[in-house]
């Protein structure tokens, strides 16, 4: 049989001598918190769901064998529990797994002395919704029960399409949350209306930042170069072979001043997860720099000394049911964004102000939209970049704090029966 431990997390204890019980759980399976963009969703959400002067508990198991390699430091708010696997196992060793996280995440808030009857709510993300937590969770808490829903796959997005087996989860959990959570924070208003139904509440929660992470930008001039930033791994959804085909359709006095750093991808990775072309690549030579995977702190780095992040995204489908968090980071370092809106990125970005909207997703118009950056002059860059963190803060977890702790939580008058 497959055994497991449950480990409190060294850098955060539970002690509750001193401290409020924790009021809401959250619930999640990732490298948390080191810095992908869903561990990053997890952390700013906890801390937007936690009341005053409450905590918040986060139960994490945690999809690495190998256990954490680095300490966590979370903010006093927040309280991490840790569940590790003592094997990885094979295809029904994992189904079982995923069926037993409900049991385990009693259990480890048995063994860290939180009662049940103490938790006002829980969140889990979309993935980790399925008829066992559903049933586990509502007959042990009796507290609302909210799945946070981050994208809406499309069947093109997979070799096999709809008999892909990761797809076929994807949608039944869909399915499963749009009809028994008791409420749904999902990402974007395309999935606000894909959820909505009677009685059950769906809060839009766009991707949240910590602005006080981010420092002053300090690029250098534009007149010496157009420095611009792509950050993660593409795969099909986003078109980095437009963005490389728009800098080498420039003017050759113009294209030999713009300069790409992608940060998150190996060029031999690049060439196997996304639509790069490989002979593009070799003509543009050294003005495409890639990283590779880079840490957080080395992306803010980057951030920091870019003019533009990129962001080139295929209009209708998953697109618009996802909300790239690539972009609200790029706002709070003070980034401007070059992009084409999809989702509900035109409610935050306009043309011109906090960056520059391309007409579409190709690319001749990833080449007009570079020669628009090109033109601009350090003044007005500098200003679209205080513009950027302005709107930052329609982003800042605090913003959000007192609307997503009371949707979360919910009242003593709506719990469940």
């Amino acid at each position: 049989m497959k055994s497991y431990k449950t480990l409190i997390s060294p850098a955060q204890p539970i002690d509750t001598s001193g401290d409020p019980a924790p009021r809401v759980v959250m619930v999640a399976a990732y490298r948390f918190p080191h810095g992908d963009a869903m561990s990053n969703r997890l952390l700013q959400l906890a801390r937007s769901a936690t009341p005053p002067g409450a905590t918040t508990l986060i139960v994490n198991d945690w999809p690495d064998t190998g256990g954490q390699t680095e300490p966590v430091a979370l903010p006093p708010e927040l309280r991490l529990i840790t569940l590790f696997a003592d094997d990885a196992g094979g295809r029904f060793r994992r189904w079982m797994r995923r069926q037993s996280r409900p049991l385990r995440v009693l259990r480890a808030l048995r063994q860290a002395g939180v009662p049940i009857g103490e938790v006002t709510g829980i969140c889990l993300p979309l993935g980790l919704w399925n008829l066992t937590t559903w049933i586990v969770l509502r007959l042990t808490t009796r507290c609302p029960l909210t799945v946070d829903v981050l994208e809406r796959h499309e069947p093109g997005q997979f070799r096999h399409g709809r008999l892909t087996p990761y797809f076929i989860r994807h949608r039944w959990h869909s399915f499963l949350a749009a009809r028994l959570a008791d409420q749904v924070i999902a990402i974007s208003t395309t999935l606000q209306r894909r959820h909505a139904r009677p009685n059950q509440p769906v809060l839009v929660v766009p991707p949240q930042v910590d602005c006080a992470d981010y420092r002053q930008p300090a690029p250098s001039s534009l007149m010496d170069s157009l420095r611009l930033l792509y950050a993660g791994t593409a795969g099909p959804k986003d078109h980095l072979a437009a963005v490389l085909e728009g800098i080498r359709r420039l003017p050759e006095p113009e294209r030999q001043r713009v300069r790409l750093t992608i940060a998150g991808m190996t060029r031999e990775q690049a060439a196997g997860m996304s639509d790069l072309d490989d002979g593009t690549v070799a003509e543009l030579g050294d003005q495409i720099i890639f990283l590779g995977r880079v840490s957080r702190d080395r992306v803010l780095a980057e951030l920091r000394t870019a003019h533009f992040s990129v962001l080139v995204r295929p209009t209708g489908g998953y697109a618009e049911a996802g909300f790239p968090s690539k972009v609200p980071e790029s706002l709070a370092a003070g980034c401007p964004v070059l992009l084409n809106h999809t989702s509900d990125l035109a409610t935050y970005v306009d043309d011109g102000r906090e960056g520059i909207v391309l007409a579409g997703p190709g690319a001749d118009d990833v080449r007009d939209g570079l020669m628009r950056a090109l033109a601009l002059g350090d003044a007005q860059w500098w200003q679209m970049s205080r513009c950027a963190r302005e709107r930052a803060s329609a982003f800042d977890y605090r913003t959000w704090a007192s609307t997503v702790s009371a949707f979360v939580a919910g009242s003593p008058d709506n719990r469940p029966t």
